[in-house]
């Protein structure tokens, strides 16, 4: 993770010679792909802007269905120690109340599974802005046509102006960066709490002898090693997501540790801890890089 760093030390650490052109492209082109460059720089921005809300967005959604499939685990749990006092004489109190905690786990459950996709797919739209930044030219030199695209056809352009400043100050290359920033810290804390999820929905299986207990190479909705292979959070073997892991500190592989059958009170609490922390995530580095490219821009990114 980068250190963070004021807009203007972070502009005099990485600012290039504006008048240095690595190009071929001849400077009427470039006078025609800077527009269409900043016009996709924009767009990508706001594409990762979206996508950091709708993050967080589904993160707080799941924290929420997170904690009342615990709270109902529990209670069912401990629910024939409990002294229903006169409520007791209802025939049959206990049974109905443990039928309806049973059904509220299950219906937390698959909400919990929804926000997790909407998490994925919030990841994987931030992989997608980050390295959809480039602007190629198409067309003749003598009547050239600005489009942008995510491949090059002419070998020797770069889609990055020969590395001039898109606006003032930074190059699509920087551009890149601080976006690839923002995609690494949420791809950790994605895989992160992935493996809350599969610890949380498991719990809804132990008091039947554990059948219904996840393990790290379960998928947890249909298409989901799709999703997570396209952003890049599969194993070389493809078949497998990446090990979790907090900022830089790599963890032992989930496919050799035993699932917990009776986590007690205290242990799901340290989940719901850690899910709320958002450990791999740096909110005020998160808030810098996109302050730092809007000022860059001279705009509000929406």
């Amino acid at each position: 993770m980068g250190t963070p760093l004021p807009s203007s030390k972070l502009r005099n650490s990485t600012i290039e010679n504006p008048n240095r052109i690595l190009s071929p492209l001849h400077p009427c082109p470039l006078r025609l792909w800077r527009p269409a460059a900043q016009r996709n720089i924009k767009n990508q921005w706001s594409k990762l802007l979206m996508s950091k809300d709708r993050w967080v967005s589904a993160a707080s959604e799941g924290r929420l269905h997170a904690t009342e499939l615990v709270n109902a685990y529990l209670k069912l749990r401990y629910l024939p120690e409990m002294n229903l006092g006169v409520l007791m004489d209802i025939p049959g109190i206990k049974e109905k109340a443990c039928h309806k905690l049973v059904h509220k786990q299950y219906f937390c459950r698959r909400k919990l599974i929804s926000s997790y996709k909407d998490m994925v797919v919030a990841v994987n739209d931030l992989g997608k802005a980050s390295y959809s930044m480039r602007c190629y030219l198409k067309g003749s030199d003598s009547n050239p046509i600005i489009q942008y695209c995510n491949h090059q056809e002419d070998p020797s352009d770069s889609g990055d102006g020969g590395g001039i400043p898109v606006f003032s100050f930074l190059s699509i290359s920087i551009m890149e960066n601080l976006a690839q920033e923002l995609v690494d810290m949420f791809k950790r804390e994605l895989s992160l709490k992935r493996f809350l999820v599969i610890g949380l929905l498991s719990i809804i299986g132990t008091e039947d002898g554990g059948k219904d207990v996840l393990d790290w190479s379960n998928e947890l909705y249909l298409g989901e090693f799709d999703d997570l292979r396209s952003s890049g959070m599969l194993k070389q073997d493809g078949f497998h997501p990446v090990s979790p892991q907090i900022k830089e500190y790599q963890s032992s592989n989930p496919l050799n540790r035993t699932s917990i059958k009776s986590p007690n009170h205290n242990t799901l609490e340290v989940y719901l801890t850690t899910w709320i922390s958002d450990l791999n995530i740096n909110m005020h580095r998160v808030k810098e890089i996109f302050s730092v490219v809007e000022e860059e821009m001279r705009a509000k990114l929406s």
